[in-house]
């Protein structure tokens, strides 16, 4: 039986709105102030490490039989605060870059995925497979500070 990954297109989508914003964004757009004491690119460096972490637990899962535990909410938030300054010390278009290679690369891991990971995730509650729900976030909340601000991004050009 074919298991439902709905959540692969949405990672898609997602992934190609990443890909857009990087690629029209100068690198004055990317060091442009968020809320909180963030960057754009810190925001985008936040979302590559969130993914660049269900890339490793991934790897360690298939090679270990082991499932990840799961993430506890309160950690969150000091896990962010923790990583904040080294984010930010990231040249600003590296920052980018890196965030759109590692949403390619996650978004690859997942979409391949054998049915058991996928239903042992799912029983489990371990792994957000759907990339797509913190990269669209905060992909709204970058795209309403740049219009707020009157970014110079470029337009995509065909």
């Amino acid at each position: 039986m074919t298991k439902d990954r709905g959540y692969t297109a949405r990672n898609d989508t997602e992934r190609a709105r990443l890909q857009s914003l990087v690629a029209t964004c100068t690198d004055a757009d990317l060091a442009r102030k968020m809320p909180g004491g963030w960057t754009v690119a810190g925001v985008l460096e936040h979302m590559a490490f969130w993914d660049q972490r269900i890339l490793v637990l991934l790897e360690q899962w298939q090679s270990t039989g082991v499932a990840p535990r799961p993430e506890i909410h309160a950690d969150v938030d000091w896990i962010n605060d923790a990583a904040k300054p080294m984010l930010l010390a990231v040249p600003v278009r590296a920052a980018a870059e890196l965030a759109v290679a590692i949403a390619e690369a996650v978004d690859a891991r997942v979409a391949a995925l054998p049915d058991d990971l996928v239903d042992g995730d799912v029983a489990a509650g371990t792994l957000n497979l759907s990339r797509a729900d913190h990269r669209g976030e905060h992909l709204d909340q970058i795209e309403r500070v740049l219009r707020r601000d009157g970014s110079r991004h470029r337009e995509p050009t065909a």
